[in-house]
């Protein structure tokens, strides 16, 4: 880690001379003659950018059998991508240099970077609290695939085994709901002194231990539980409940950025929001500064020494499991040069565009922020979807928002949030301007977990499921309140 805090760029471009050195001879890259490529730009110029649906085909042959076609080990497990309810997924190749080197590199590095900021924790003194998802075997291919947190617990070392809860057996469990039962069950009564989890499905979780336990928050459970180790989703609509649950000023929130793809970031101080960049997980990044109407200019990408502080990019990466300049579709910012840290900011294909008002995930989550800390309210969850123009009506946002703690007035908390948001995003702002373009956000409230019971009817509880925050689509929307409307 010391090496490529100093040396940051010299790491990445030796990473990237080595991935093309050890992938030389496979299918992709003989097509591209990776042998004789030796610096960047050659690298940029002779690779092209891909998305998952132009390299699909090849991990369809990887995943029936066929090898050498992007990585030269054997690939025999696959990441089941579920980011969003599509009922298309992808299969993202995860290779054995991937799991040592990326996925467990980056474990013990949590743990280093935790412990440096905090020499006096007992985290090791107890058990971690994971919450995974689940893995099934691909009978006719004999391959794996399931979420990439099954596919880390079912290969770990036994020596993080033996420091995790629960077991195998029960982290691996298919059906959600037997699942939070069986934890419940097998933690209540153990040193539980962190937590690790994608925040909404933790968030079920512990209320459901409350609620086993009769037990007021989660402190009372386990009286040793210092920190929280959180990813997947924004945890920002969730910081408020989970500080309810577990009430101690100085209990500590750690962020981190594990993708399908690979483990990109890790909070590396207290208290704080971005992420350290790790450059020496054997992933070669890229990034594509995105433009006016959130176009990325992809003639204007760039290596790490390329970046600016401020600016949005997309992601491009090149992993050491076989994915060559792979635009995974996330969004960050660079918030320090010296080491490189991010905040990721939202997906590419998450935000709405419909009128011109360029609204991304970041602008929805702060603005949800600041009007919930002044209503005193609590959101569970939301997404948001255009109304659009039409018989002489003008265009406007749809709120479908499940609320823990509900405002006293609603057309006043939507009144605050259509300000907030003009004043984070000055797109949006324009096409409100005097309700020229789009009138005001239109909102539904929601029963209390409609959105896991949609969610459950469509099988997709647990791990990395979830609904998308912003859509272009209003097919998400009228989904969950066509649901509503028959389940009340």
């Amino acid at each position: 880690m010391e090496l490529f805090i100093k040396y940051p760029i010299e790491v990445q471009l030796e990473l990237m001379l080595d991935l093309l050195g050890v992938a030389s001879n496979t299918e992709v890259g003989k097509k591209y003659d990776f042998s004789s490529i030796n610096n960047y730009q050659e690298f940029r110029e002779r690779i092209p950018l891909v998305e998952y649906e132009q390299i699909a085909g090849q991990i369809d042959r990887c995943r029936k059998g066929e090898q050498n076609i992007f990585w030269p080990s054997q690939i025999k497990w696959f990441a089941k991508s579920s980011g969003t309810t599509n009922d298309r997924s992808k299969f993202i190749p995860v290779s054995t240099q991937a799991l040592e080197s990326c996925h467990y590199k980056a474990g013990k590095d949590m743990l280093c970077l935790y412990y440096n900021n905090n020499p006096k924790s007992k985290l090791l003194a107890g058990k971690n609290l994971r919450l995974g998802g689940s893995h099934e075997l691909h009978h006719k291919y004999n391959s794996y695939y399931g979420d990439l947190s099954a596919i880390i617990i079912d290969n770990l070392p036994f020596w993080a085994e033996l420091s995790s809860t629960p077991n195998q057996a029960v982290s691996l469990m298919g059906e959600w709901e037997s699942k939070m039962r069986a934890i419940v069950k097998k933690t209540v009564k153990q040193r539980v002194t962190g937590m690790a989890g994608v925040p909404s499905w933790m968030l079920s979780l512990l209320n459901e231990i409350l609620r086993s336990t009769s037990k007021d928050n989660i402190k009372q459970v386990w009286p040793t539980l210092e920190v929280y180790f959180h990813g997947g989703v924004s945890f920002k609509p969730y910081r408020s409940q989970f500080e309810r649950l577990i009430p101690q000023s100085d209990f500590k929130y750690y962020e981190i950025y594990n993708a399908s793809e690979g483990f990109l970031a890790i909070q590396d101080r207290n208290f704080e929001h971005d992420l350290l960049l790790m450059l020496d997980y054997g992933i070669f990044y890229e990034f594509i500064p995105l433009g006016s109407g959130e176009k990325a200019a992809e003639d204007k990408i760039v290596a790490l020494d390329g970046v600016e502080i401020g600016p949005q990019y997309e992601i491009v990466l090149t992993t050491n499991a076989g994915l060559w300049r792979y635009r995974i579709g996330d969004t960050v910012v660079f918030t320090s040069l010296s080491p490189y840290r991010i905040r990721v900011t939202g997906r590419t294909k998450s935000h709405i565009n419909a009128f011109g008002e360029e609204l991304i995930v970041d602008n929805a989550e702060k603005a949800l922020e600041r009007v919930n800390q002044k209503h005193q309210s609590q959101i569970s969850d939301y997404t948001v979807a255009p109304i659009f123009m039409g018989n002489g009506k003008k265009g406007s946002h749809e709120w479908v928002i499940e609320f823990k703690s509900p405002p006293e007035d609603i057309n006043e908390f939507m009144r605050d949030l259509d300000l907030s948001l003009q004043n984070l995003n000055s797109d949006y702002q324009a096409k409100r301007y005097k309700d020229i373009t789009m009138e005001m956000p239109v909102v539904h409230i929601v029963r209390e977990n409609l959105f896991y019971d949609w969610l459950a009817s469509k099988n997709k509880l647990g791990g990395q499921h979830k609904v998308p925050r912003l859509s272009n689509s209003r097919e998400y929307v009228e989904q969950i309140l066509h649901f509503d409307s028959n389940t009340t």
